[in-house]
């Protein structure tokens, strides 16, 4: 069980996780966390046990909205964004400067950002194309959006 791929995810947030390999399992490059008292239960031939993280692929990282929302309880990269904002958001829209109402985090250019709303959910994930610092209340895109909540319920079309 490697769980490089998470770790080198996580740190892309700023975020450290510590990873109980005992309560992980891995299957065709898709990561796992089984609660304790299921773990004996899970065979090597299981199709989906406890909570699915994600999945790496081709030297890529896939997560989930469950190991997002893990992130965004502990110290992380995040913009949070006003009610209208997470709206366009989750309709698979970038974000404009004048959307965010706070930054936690450097905010630096190139890098990811946990995307919360005004309630603290955590709704995906976006890349810092502009310094957010620099371009506050302002209304060129900022954030590129990479994975919201809503892009399962787009993929059923």
């Amino acid at each position: 069980m490697n769980p490089k791929p998470i770790l080198t995810f996580a740190a892309q947030f700023g975020v450290q996780i510590a990873l109980n390999l005992d309560l992980m399992a891995e299957k065709y490059g898709r990561y796992y966390l089984i609660n304790p008292a299921l773990k004996p239960l899970v065979k090597q031939d299981f199709f989906y046990a406890g909570i699915y993280l994600g999945k790496a692929k081709e030297g890529k990282f896939f997560p989930s909205f469950n190991l997002l929302a893990m992130f965004a309880k502990k110290e992380a990269n995040r913009i949070i964004l006003d009610r209208k904002a997470s709206w366009l958001f989750i309709c698979g829209r970038d974000i404009l400067g004048k959307s965010i109402m706070r930054v936690q985090g450097p905010g630096k250019k190139d890098t990811n950002t946990l995307v919360i709303n005004e309630f603290g959910e955590c709704l995906g994930f976006g890349r810092i194309v502009e310094k957010l610092r620099d371009v506050a209340a302002d209304n060129k895109i900022v954030v590129r959006n990479v994975l919201d909540i809503g892009d399962f319920l787009r993929r059923e079309r």
